[in-house]
């Protein structure tokens, strides 16, 4: 896989995953509510893929070392990326009660994340265990306080 293709769906992936479980957390945690997790879904997978897309298109601009179409590769796959993998999360949501569909949501996330993670490893030829390990641990160090943040939000303004 190029490198500018490699880039903007690492960064879409592993994105989609945490910002989209982050939110989704936080906002059943402080609303209970199905239609505004997936609202919440819906606009993560446009607005933050949009900007991330942005971002990534920008620190390519300002390396200085890619061409015109790498950028625009890393940016496409970005986009792409984080787009879908944001709205897969929306599957489960409408086959189980939401308290269900957050629990498989976070299984399904934090499953493509320790793949990719693993994979990512054997290809630098570092340990697998100690990289999804510390993944895995981040992203739910992310769950756990957006989950805290909804219920804090929930007590102050529900």
């Amino acid at each position: 896989m190029r490198h500018s293709l490699k880039t903007g769906f690492c960064f879409g992936l592993t994105s989609g995953i945490i910002t989209t479980l982050g939110l989704m957390v936080g906002l059943n945690s402080s609303t209970h509510s199905k239609s505004i997790v997936v609202g919440g879904i819906l606009v993560i997978a446009i607005a933050d893929a949009l900007s991330d897309a942005m971002g990534i298109h920008m620190s390519e601009e300002s390396e200085n070392k890619h061409t015109p179409k790498e950028i625009w590769e890393s940016t496409l796959a970005t986009f792409l990326s984080k787009f879908v993998f944001a709205l897969t999360f929306i599957v489960p949501i409408l086959l189980f009660q939401l308290s269900t569909a957050i629990i498989v949501s976070i299984i399904w996330g934090l499953s493509l994340l320790g793949i990719f993670s693993f994979y990512i490893a054997r290809e630098q030829k570092t340990n697998p265990l100690k990289v999804v390990a510390e993944h895995l641990i981040l992203a739910s160090i992310v769950i756990i306080i957006t989950h805290y943040v909804g219920d804090w939000v929930s007590s102050v303004f529900g």
